[in-house]
């Protein structure tokens, strides 16, 4: 009797681990921010700055962020089945760099600094069938001396095709991408002040 009940036991574990990994529970997904388009890899030019990104602590994970505005604003919620590759200031900071070609700040004689401040980096649902990524901060241009020479207010949104962490992901770098290409633009008009001149000379 001890016999059938132990075998009957290992029959139910057996059985229960089987269903840890087969069953309807979704695989843990990983996300970054993908390959980088193709016309910012052929810029030539390299700017001598260095970047800089800068986050609050509770960015310092890898749970996909996102609030649903229409219940509570307020409350941060993370995606159970999908996370970060890595620490998304980090993951931002290797985008811009790369899109930008400009050096981690630290590495290199770079004579001024340009530092990204996020505040805010989620999905933002307005209702359960709309949503946005957003990226929120400023860019503040620091010179030699790391004085700030100017500021660049960030405010983007760029709408999430799906209601998940696939569309919060894909929507969040839309709008990482089109922050490089704004930087890119803004660079251009400090390169022609002679306040800003200096770091682009």
């Amino acid at each position: 009797m001890k016999k059938l009940l132990g075998l009957f036991c290992c029959l139910l574990l057996a059985g229960c681990f089987t269903i840890g990994k087969r069953g309807g529970d979704a695989p843990l997904a990983i996300y970054d921010f993908g390959p980088s388009p193709a016309e910012a890899l052929l810029a030539q030019r390299r700017v001598p700055l260095a970047l800089e990104v800068r986050a609050p602590l509770w960015f310092d994970t890898m749970g996909i962020d996102y609030r649903l505005a229409y219940i509570d604003a307020a409350r941060l919620r993370e995606y159970a089945k999908a996370r970060w590759a890595g620490p998304p200031a980090q993951m931002l900071q290797q985008r811009l760099s790369q899109q930008l070609r400009l050096s981690p700040s630290g590495q290199g004689q770079a004579r001024c600094l340009l530092r990204v401040e996020i505040t805010e980096f989620s999905q933002i649902f307005s209702a359960p069938t709309a949503s946005r990524g957003v990226v929120q901060g400023r860019v503040v241009l620091l010179d030699r001396s790391r004085h700030q020479v100017a500021e660049l207010p960030v405010n983007l949104e760029k709408t999430a095709v799906t209601q998940d962490a696939r569309g919060g992901v894909t929507a969040l770098t839309e709008a990482v991408d089109q922050l490089a290409t704004d930087l890119r633009s803004w660079e251009g008009l400090l390169a022609d002040k002679p306040q800003t001149g200096a770091c682009f000379g």
